[in-house]
């Protein structure tokens, strides 16, 4: 059995940027949980407001590739919110396969006081705001390489 002195230096978790993206992506997860509970609301059922708000009316589908979620996530997630008063969900006329999503009376109530919980979030873990910019703008690009990666090893398993 070998001991941790062992291990070369690319295998340790601890030098891992999919550990530390991994572990960084749960903690503020949790750093929310406070926050958004006042509101009744999740973290996933956040994320789904923030996307009406920029977007009201949307399928399922767009709100899942905006969210990097599938439809069997998604779907009982919105069920959930409709349930609340977050969103409103209706066929579409035009192909009764696909349902639209749109504000509900407490998501557009929200919306009104929302700026305060990006705000709370970094005040209340004492984050820098220019650190937290620049964070987010790295991990961006990390994403869209990553992203443009997979899409051209798709593509190339599909030919």
């Amino acid at each position: 059995m070998e001991t941790a002195a062992e291990v070369p230096e690319l295998l340790r978790l601890d030098n891992q940027l999919c550990f530390s993206i991994y572990a960084a992506s749960r903690a503020i997860t949790r750093a929310y949980r406070p926050i958004l509970e006042p509101y009744g609301l999740t973290y996933p059922q956040y994320l789904v407001l923030l996307t009406l708000w920029e977007k009201d009316v949307q399928s399922v589908n767009q709100i899942g590739r905006r969210l990097y979620l599938d439809s069997g996530t998604l779907t009982p997630l919105l069920k959930r919110m409709e349930g609340a008063g977050f969103i409103e969900r209706e066929k579409v006329k035009t192909d009764e396969r696909k349902v639209a999503i749109r504000l509900g009376p407490r998501g557009k109530e929200l919306r009104h006081v929302a700026l305060r919980i990006p705000e709370s979030l970094v005040q209340t873990n004492h984050l820098d705001q220019d650190e937290v910019r620049k964070t987010k703008v790295m991990v961006d690009q990390i994403l869209t390489k990553i992203l443009e990666c997979s899409h051209t090893i798709e593509e190339t398993e599909e030919s």
